[in-house]
C-alpha cells in the first residue's frame, strides 16, 4: 500500500443521503476506508445499493480487494440514522433495558443491517448517567440513551446489545470513553460544559466498557469531553493516558480505536484539521471519523507528512493500519482474486 492508501485506511467519513458515488474521490484519491451513513437514509434497498457500491469502489491492491467498513449509528430512540422499510424503529437505550431478551431483539435489527450491507455499528452506550444528574446530561440523558444510571445497568444493556449485533455478523462499537455520562455540555454542540471533574482511572464507570470488552467487542469510540483528574484539558480522544494508558494498558484493547466526529464538532473545533487526525494516532487511536467527508485529503496528508519526519510517529501510524486490517480480515473484508 502507498503512504496515502496506509493513512485512508485510518478515516471514516460520512456519506449524506444521495448519489453513492458521494466518497468515490476520496476512495480512488486518497484510499478512504471506512464509511458511515448520516443524515437519516430510508429504505433497506437504497441502502444496500450503496453499499455495494462502496464495496465495488473499494482499492485492490496486489491482488487483494480491501472493503470497507461500513457503519450506522443504530442505536435506537433518537439515533437511528436508517429509517423506512426493512427497517425496525429501535426503542431507547432505557426501554431496551427493560427488554428481557434484549440480545435477541439485536440480532434482529443487526440482522437487517447486514443486509443493507452495514457491517460495523456505532452502538452501544456504555455511559453511566447518574440519576441525579438524569436528563441534565445533554449528550446521553436527554435522549434516555443510556441502559441505565449504575454502571451494572449500563453494562448490562451493552453487553446484550453488542452480543446481538455480533450475532447477526455486525461488528459493535461500545462508545463513549471513559465515559460522557456525567457532563452536561453535548461535545458535538458546544465546548462548555464537556468536563468530567469526578473521573478517575479507577472509575467505577469504567466497569460497562471492559465488560463490553470482555465480551469480545473490537470497536471502541473515545469521545472529546475532559477529564481534568486524568489528563488536565485534553479531550479525552487526543489523550495518550486516555487512549494508551486506560484503554490500551489498563483495560488490554487490542482492537480498533475509532473517534467520535471529529469534522463538526465544537469540542474540538479549535485544532485544526490535519492535528485532529495526527493527535488521535498519536494517542494510540486507529480511525479518525468525520462527519466531513472534504476533510479527508487534509487529514491525509497531515498523517503521511508527520509519518515521513516522524519515525516514532510512522511506527504509531502502521500499529494503527495493522490493527484496521487485522479487524477487516477478521470480518472477511480482504478479499483475494
Amino acid at each position: 500500500m502507498t503512504p496515502t492508501q496506509q493513512a485512508g485506511q485510518l478515516l471514516m467519513a460520512a456519506l449524506q443521503p444521495g448519489p453513492a458515488t458521494g466518497l468515490d474521490p476520496y476512495i480512488s484519491g486518497q484510499g478512504l476506508g471506512s464509511m458511515l451513513y448520516l443524515g437519516g437514509w430510508k429504505d433497506s434497498g437504497t441502502v444496500r445499493a450503496a453499499s455495494d457500491h462502496l464495496q465495488q469502489a473499494s482499492p485492490t491492491i496486489d491482488g487483494t480487494t480491501i472493503g470497507m467498513l461500513i457503519a450506522a449509528d443504530q442505536e435506537g430512540g433518537e439515533v437511528q440514522q436508517l429509517t423506512g422499510s426493512g427497517f425496525t424503529q429501535i426503542p431507547t437505550g432505557l426501554e431496551q433495558a427493560q427488554d428481557p431478551n434484549l440480545r435477541g431483539s439485536a440480532t434482529t435489527w443487526g440482522t437487517e443491517l447486514a443486509k443493507a450491507g452495514v457491517n460495523v455499528n456505532l452502538a452501544p452506550v456504555a455511559d453511566t448517567v447518574p440519576s441525579d444528574v438524569g436528563t441534565a446530561n445533554a449528550p446521553i440523558g436527554q435522549y434516555s440513551r443510556e441502559y441505565g444510571s449504575t454502571p451494572q445497568a449500563a453494562s448490562a444493556g451493552a453487553v446484550a446489545f453488542a452480543r446481538g449485533m455480533q450475532d447477526a455478523g455486525v461488528e459493535p462499537t461500545v462508545k463513549h470513553f471513559p465515559g460522557i455520562g456525567r457532563i452536561t455540555g453535548n461535545t458535538d454542540v458546544t465546548a462548555e460544559g464537556t468536563s468530567d471533574e469526578v473521573a478517575t482511572t479507577k472509575d467505577p464507570h469504567l466497569a460497562p466498557f471492559a465488560d463490553t470488552i470482555e465480551s469480545g467487542t473490537k470497536i471502541v469510540m473515545v469521545g472529546s469531553a475532559r477529564y481534568p483528574k486524568i489528563d488536565g484539558d485534553t479531550p479525552a480522544l487526543f489523550s495518550e493516558k486516555i487512549v494508551d494508558g486506560m484503554l490500551r494498558e489498563d483495560l488490554d484493547f487490542d482492537g480498533v480505536v475509532i473517534t467520535d466526529d471529529v469534522g463538526a464538532a465544537k469540542a474540538v473545533a479549535a485544532t485544526p484539521v490535519g492535528e485532529r487526525a495526527t493527535t488521535f494516532v498519536d494517542a494510540g487511536g486507529d480511525i479518525v471519523l468525520t462527519a466531513a467527508p472534504d476533510q479527508v485529503p487534509t487529514m491525509v496528508e497531515a498523517l503521511t507528512t508527520k509519518a515521513t519526519q516522524d519515525k516514532a510517529f510512522a511506527t504509531k501510524m502502521n500499529a494503527s493500519v495493522t490493527r484496521v486490517l487485522t479487524l477487516k480480515e477478521d470480518m472477511g473484508l480482504l478479499r483475494c482474486h
